[in-house]
């Protein structure tokens, strides 16, 4: 499939070349496209006016309204989808999104233009027709340059794994999207080609993921220690990527309840990021708040606040008064001090995790609403006694 499709898309690419590349031809001009749309799609559609819509797949259009329009009307009369008649205005001088007339190849006989996968195009003026069902979208092709769509790009680049080439970042984006089986598929097929030992390590620990966000612990315990064995052998004891391998399968266990297990493991990773970490070392404050996380959750309070405690103390040195890791420090120990009943000191830990949430957080944000709610929640519990 993927040989196909980028055949077809060198193809549209080379047509748009020679039909509009360098010819005196510069005016605009219009294409029409019907679709049916889901009510709920067609609601995000309206949200989003003014915004840009995306074409994931190539996308068919015709010089003749009518052509589109006789679509969208055998649409709605065969389904509940809302009829979509969208109106496209054409700058032949972008070049970022090839499109070409595919009349002459093409099996119909019709001015079709045809533009290759991902089209990207700005919302205009959305107004309903002669039907409460059927709706014209007006659209304006965009070119790379255009600022917001840069903005986008670029934060789109970031939450995508940038440090992940080829076929690992397919892999991360589909664990991102929550695709766990092609997940597991495209890294079993990894898996089958390497005969490296340290690609073996980051496969396992890959399908190690897919599986602890599926919910099948055991399985994903089995393949971050088959990771970590690896790393044990290539390693050094001290080295730190052996430490996120034990703080994964550390992290598994306490989901499990098996918390004598986690603790040990993150005991290890504690030892590891001691010899390797300054003593004010965010890192380090991870292993501190894991080892809290897990004594809370053994009833073991004392402990567990003293870790909690230590992380927050690095997190006050290091990191900006707004920052929403340092909420985080101040959200587990009041979480522990509502467990052992000590509901005032619980929450003052909240209320100071809640300001720095309001700081930093949008006031939609869920993390702030949860926040919020446990605030409410804690109050009553402490009137109540």
């Amino acid at each position: 499939m993927g040989f196909f499709i980028r055949d077809l898309h060198n193809h549209i690419a080379k047509l748009h070349q020679e039909q509009y590349a360098g010819h005196a031809r510069s005016k605009s001009f219009i294409v029409y496209h019907g679709q049916g749309l889901s009510e709920t799609n067609f609601d995000q559609l309206n949200k989003t006016k003014n915004g840009l819509l995306s074409f994931n797949n190539f996308l068919s259009t015709s010089t003749d309204r009518e052509v589109s329009f006789n679509f969208i009307r055998q649409t709605i009369r065969t389904s509940d989808l809302v009829g979509v008649l969208f109106v496209m205005k054409i700058e032949p001088s972008i070049v970022s999104t090839p499109f070409a007339n595919v009349r002459d190849v093409s099996y119909f006989e019709e001015e079709e233009i045809l533009f290759s996968i991902h089209s990207i195009f700005r919302i205009g003026k959305i107004q309903q027709m002669d039907n409460d069902r059927l709706w014209r979208v007006d659209l304006m092709l965009v070119s790379d340059e255009d600022p917001e769509l840069q903005v986008l790009t670029e934060q789109i680049h970031k939450n995508t794994n940038p440090n992940a080439k080829g076929w690992d970042r397919l892999g991360m984006c589909l664990i991102k999207q929550e695709d766990f089986n092609k997940a597991q598929d495209l890294y079993n097929i990894l898996l089958d080609q390497t005969t490296n030992d340290r690609e073996k390590a980051d496969i396992y620990n890959q399908l190690g993921l897919v599986k602890e966000n599926q919910g099948e612990y055991q399985e994903a315990i089995a393949y971050y220690q088959q990771s970590s064995n690896i790393l044990e052998k290539i390693l050094s004891p001290t080295d730190t990527r052996l430490a996120a391998s034990y703080s994964n399968i550390g992290l598994v266990y306490d989901k499990m309840g098996d918390y004598s297990k986690a603790l040990s493991f993150h005991e290890k990773v504690l030892k590891i990021d001691q010899t390797n970490l300054p003593p004010n070392h965010p890192n380090l404050a991870a292993s501190y708040n894991n080892i809290g996380m897990v004594y809370d959750n053994m009833g073991n309070y004392s402990e567990a606040l003293s870790f909690h405690e230590k992380a927050l103390e690095i997190y006050q040195k290091t990191l900006p008064s707004d920052h929403t890791d340092l909420a985080a420090a101040y959200n587990n120990i009041g979480w522990v001090y509502r467990n052992k009943g000590d509901y005032s000191r619980a929450l003052e830990s909240y209320e100071r995790a809640l300001e720095i949430q309001q700081r930093s957080l949008p006031p939609d944000h869920p993390d702030l609403q949860d926040a919020e709610f446990d605030n409410t929640i804690l109050v009553s519990s402490k009137s109540s006694f």
